[in-house]
């Protein structure tokens, strides 16, 4: 007993300390209660995205209005990209036009803590469960990059988390993972259509914040050539660019889904339709390039359950899950 706990230790201790490489003053003082003697990473991974800690800043009170309140109540804005998310008897809509400019929301659905996140240079949208060890986290935003993508904090542990994936990379909680909740990429009126199927009045994310909301600051980012501060390899024999829809241990590109319309694989079913706008395109989101929506559901039973996927680009899941063969 005594010696496979010593090699226990062994382990842990050299899977923590093989990826660590000294700590950058800058880190230290920024957030002074990560352990950085934790980590699953080396840090030459990371790199800065340019903002400081929380220099973009997440919502922390969100407030919701009505559809007319918003003034969304336009024909340009039926196409417009949204996070929705529906649980027991509330639905609420996070526009990317808003996410786009503070990527995290810190929320409640029916009560329960959940934090919407969407990166831009990945082009990933994730609900994750807030509470976690009995503790309801808050999230923020390091300024930090890994591989492109969006790496968050919770401000209770400063451990720093993966938004990609929802794992802990440096701190407390490095190794662990957050729970993923199953939400919808789809457009404005896509989704206010399911509520009203539903008879729920929708609580749609509103701001008075002095923000270029419905602008798009990656103007032409998904049409380009290669992601922007990508650190890393890539081999696959399709575009780093190219759309690409990821749920469970599957992954198929867009334009597969697009040419198909509906693929089942396994007990999985993915639709695509045509309606929402590119958030990546154009300077103003509404009128970025149609690149349509996509629901993926799981057979339980005799009824469809929606379950968590992710709309991103072929380099962000090369980079996260090299292990996924990509349908093409």
């Amino acid at each position: 007993m005594y010696y496979k706990l010593n090699v226990l230790v062994l382990i842990t201790l050299i899977y923590f300390a093989n990826t660590a490489v000294a700590v950058p003053s800058a880190w230290e003082a920024q957030f002074p209660k990560t352990d950085f003697s934790k980590t699953t990473i080396n840090f030459e991974e990371i790199v800065s995205g340019g903002p400081p800690r929380d220099g973009i800043p997440s919502i922390d009170q969100p407030k919701f209005s009505s559809l007319a309140i918003t003034k969304l109540d336009h024909e340009e804005n039926w196409n417009s990209p949204v996070v929705s998310l529906y649980h027991n008897n509330e639905f609420k809509i996070y526009p990317l036009s808003i996410l786009m400019w503070h990527e995290i929301v810190n929320d409640t659905i029916d009560g329960f803590p959940i934090t919407v996140t969407y990166c831009p240079l990945c082009n990933t949208s994730i609900v994750f469960k807030r509470k976690f060890d009995n503790v309801i986290l808050d999230f923020g935003t390091t300024g930090k990059l890994r591989h492109s993508d969006l790496i968050m904090y919770d401000r209770q542990t400063e451990t720093w988390w993966q938004q990609f994936s929802g794992k802990g990379l440096i701190g407390k909680y490095a190794g662990q993972q957050l729970d993923i909740v199953a939400s919808r990429l789809e457009s404005l009126k896509s989704s206010l259509d399911r509520a009203k199927k539903l008879n729920i009045e929708p609580l749609i994310l509103d701001t008075t914040l002095n923000r270029s909301y419905g602008k798009n600051p990656y103007a032409k980012y998904d049409s380009s050539s290669f992601p922007f501060l990508y650190k890393g390899d890539y081999n696959l024999n399709i575009a780093p660019m190219e759309y690409v829809v990821y749920f469970a241990d599957h992954a198929i590109t867009l334009n597969h889904l697009k040419e198909n319309k509906e693929i089942i694989m396994d007990n999985y079913i993915i639709n695509w339709s045509a309606g929402m706008s590119s958030a990546l395109d154009t300077p103003i989101i509404t009128l970025g390039r149609d690149i349509g929506q996509v629901i993926v559901q799981q057979k339980q039973d005799v009824n469809l359950i929606d379950i968590p996927y992710t709309l991103t680009f072929a380099f962000a899941l090369n980079a996260f899950r090299p292990d996924i063969k990509i349908i093409f």
